[in-house]
């Protein structure tokens, strides 16, 4: 199967042999070691300071979304959360299951973050600001060096998911004041699911140290303290901790996160180009690089998605119904893909007109 869904991605041959291996016992030194390197080299990765921390937790996205929510906010908070979308939705449901204060900033599905959206929160005593930074139901990426400055001149914490945009849209921890990274194995790291990777910088640190986390495994007080010598209270993900590490590596050895984010911006550029011969419209002016919303100018009766699947080979992201009728599918550019893998896929949507099925 040729896989263009947005999570888990296409890996590749050496993150599948890894996994093919018999899983280590992981109260060693040598994991240790293998644990402490991730710390490090997602640090560059993010352009963290030394001060920063890094979480290694076994769950899936979610998962680090509600640690976040747990353990750096308390009912003293009242934190602005950008809400455009299923993921955005997801961070207002988590603070108020957790009771945290919150409010909504509500942006119609697949629209664009505005100043003049941001403005209307100026000097509202919040203490936060939540993002989804790549809206991964619509593939909106909000831009970040304006919520960066929206923050700094408000005294916000700034907490980003950039679970579908770390390593496809540039993010700096230290240069755009980010407190809180959340991101993931199953993205552009190439590895299966399972691993929510959490980035605190100094000042989330403190607050993680000085709340009472009502839950024994969320509990990233807990992981931080395990981390200094590179274990988890918990048995991890073993494999994907070692996945994770041969992906690191690899990116590195390739030339670092400018590298990567210029391949898979390159490769959504590429198919963005490719798609224009179809009846078909890319209507977001500000898409994340991980991910392409294909809508039609027409409703389609055919479900391409699953065509794609079942006479194809080819893996697409479905498209939610309920919240845009012309929304198709959704095509993502992360993973071990290549410009000829987007020939395959505009080889398949051509034999699909051909055949009359849009």
């Amino acid at each position: 199967m040729l896989n263009f869904a947005l999570g888990p991605v296409m890996s590749s041959d050496l993150i599948i042999e890894i996994g093919a291996q018999q899983t280590p016992y992981f109260r060693t030194p040598e994991f240790s070691q293998v644990t402490l390197e991730n710390e490090r080299l997602m640090k560059e990765l993010l352009g963290a300071d030394e001060k920063s921390r890094v979480i290694f937790l076994t769950g899936s996205g979610t998962a680090g979304m509600e640690a976040t929510v747990m353990n750096v906010f308390n009912k003293d908070d009242n934190v602005l959360v950008v809400n455009g979308g299923g993921f955005g939705q997801r961070f207002v449901d988590l603070c108020e299951l957790h009771e945290i204060p919150c409010e909504s900033l509500d942006i119609q599905f697949g629209h664009c973050l505005t100043q003049e959206m941001l403005d209307e929160y100026n000097n509202k005593e919040f203490t936060a600001f939540l993002v989804n930074i790549c809206e991964t139901s619509s593939g909106v990426y909000y831009d970040l060096d304006m919520i960066s400055k929206f923050c700094k001149e408000n005294n916000l914490l700034l907490v980003v998911d950039a679970v579908s945009s770390f390593l496809a849209d540039p993010l700096n921890m230290v240069e755009q004041n980010v407190d809180v990274v959340i991101t993931g194995s199953q993205k552009a790291l190439a590895c299966p699911p399972g691993i929510s990777i959490i980035t605190l910088s100094e000042a989330a640190i403190k607050r993680v140290e000085s709340t009472k986390c009502k839950s024994m495994y969320f509990d990233l007080n807990d992981m931080l303290i395990n981390g200094i010598r590179g274990q988890t209270p918990y048995t991890p993900a073993i494999t994907i901790l070692l996945q994770i590490n041969a992906r690191l590596n690899q990116l590195k050895d390739d030339g670092g996160i400018d590298t990567e984010i210029k391949r898979i911006s390159d490769l959504a550029n590429d198919f963005r180009a490719k798609i224009k011969e179809f009846p078909f419209e890319i209507k977001c002016p500000c898409l994340s690089n991980a991910v392409t919303t294909v809508h039609s100018n027409e409703i389609i009766e055919t479900n391409l998605v699953e065509v794609l699947k079942n006479e194809y080979d080819i893996w697409v992201s479905t498209a939610r119904d309920d919240l845009s009728k012309s929304m198709i599918f959704r095509v993502g550019h992360m993973g071990d893909l290549t410009p000829e893998d987007n020939d395959k896929l505009i080889d398949a949507l051509r034999d699909m007109q051909k055949r009359g099925l849009f």
